[in-house]
């Protein structure tokens, strides 16, 4: 028998497989983070059963979207059976209507066990718009500095060795630059964003805090929540400086391993022109083109990027803490002693490091 379960229901399942019965082009848009696509319908299938929907009537679409899937079948239940072997199947479509219905009613047939989740996306959608509408239940800890002096490098650091760090970039697919969507690939929906964010919150919900790099509440295409973005304003603010010569050598050593990375920089360049004038681009295209990096990288740097942001390069009683990574060992055990310290209690019971704490 098909069970029916709620989103709710989803993280109490052991591993559970997701599978969206949608369109390619829906799943493009936005799933749940972590589901594969078994489409009953590609994308022009189901504009004409929509069409025959709104045009002739609800019996005669049916009818069509019968003989589209029914020569599908044998391969659709063959890679059901495939996926059921992993763990749990879940199948789900936009609103849990006939298309899950469909292949979960001949799945269970075969014998195959199957869920089906009530509400379909769009449950799942709500219940990640009704979590940002809310207070997060974290304190946020972020990294402030100038561009290069290896934020996104520590998030890794920390994520590694079990401390709550988000890299908000990677999820928007984006460095929040310029150059930001450099060698990314395409940046997801907004929806998609959300919901990977929401997962992301959801793995560390056991920790009293959460560590980003400081963001513009615009990241590429896609936007932080309000919430969130509100919550990183009031947090715990750190200063996180390097030497320039460090900053040059790291960002010529990130941009150059993109594909195509000359091209990709000469083109974002001419977004430039409006802040730096033409006659300070055509230099920059100059050093460019002359491979002169390590000049064109430090005059992008101290010209636009340092100007830009404007971070002090030193201690300053407008931060909580200051962090020196001319050497990321020692900085890196540095940072974890004060989140150690001072983070660990903050209103509710956490483990760090299989330690438990708890606020007096």
């Amino acid at each position: 028998m098909i069970k029916e379960i709620q989103v709710s229901d989803l993280k109490a399942l052991d591993n559970p497989v997701l599978v969206d019965v949608r369109s390619e082009g829906e799943f493009a848009e936005a799933t749940i983070p972590g589901s594969v696509n078994l489409p009953l319908f590609n994308n022009q299938e189901r504009a004409e059963v929509g069409t025959m929907y709104t045009q002739a009537s609800p019996s005669l679409a049916r009818e069509l979207g019968l003989s589209i899937v029914s020569p599908k079948l044998p391969e659709l239940l063959k890679k059901v059976g495939e996926l059921s072997r992993k763990g749990p199947l879940v199948l789900f479509c936009w609103r849990g209507g006939m298309r899950s219905k469909a292949l979960a009613t001949v799945a269970e047939l075969m014998g195959i066990p199957i869920y089906r989740l009530q509400g379909g996306y769009k449950a799942y959608r709500s219940q990640v718009i009704e979590y940002f509408q809310q207070e997060l239940p974290f304190r946020f800890v972020v990294l402030r500095g100038n561009t290069g002096v290896g934020k996104t490098e520590l998030l890794g650091k920390l994520r590694e060795e079990g401390y709550p760090a988000i890299d908000l970039e990677k999820l928007a697919n984006n460095r929040g630059s310029v150059f930001g969507a450099m060698g990314l690939g395409d940046p997801p929906s907004q929806k998609k964003f959300e919901g990977l964010l929401y997962e992301e919150l959801d793995l560390l919900k056991e920790f009293p805090y959460v560590i980003v790099e400081c963001e513009s509440r615009r990241i590429g295409r896609v936007t932080l929540p309000a919430t969130f973005y509100t919550a990183m304003q009031h947090g715990v603010q750190i200063l996180h400086c390097d030497s320039l010569p460090n900053r040059v050598q790291r960002l010529i050593r990130e941009y150059t391993a993109v594909s195509n990375a000359h091209e990709e920089i000469r083109l974002a360049l001419e977004k430039l022109i409006k802040t730096l004038g033409r006659v300070k681009v055509q230099e920059l295209h100059n050093l460019l083109g002359a491979n002169r990096l390590e000049d064109f990288t430090e005059q992008l740097l101290v010209e636009y990027y340092d100007k830009l942001y404007a971070y002090p390069n030193v201690p300053s009683a407008d931060y909580d803490y200051f962090l020196d990574y001319q050497e990321p060992t020692k900085a890196l055990r540095e940072l974890e002693r004060y989140l150690d310290e001072k983070m660990a209690c903050t209103g509710r019971e956490s483990v760090v490091f299989g330690i438990r704490y708890s606020a007096k």
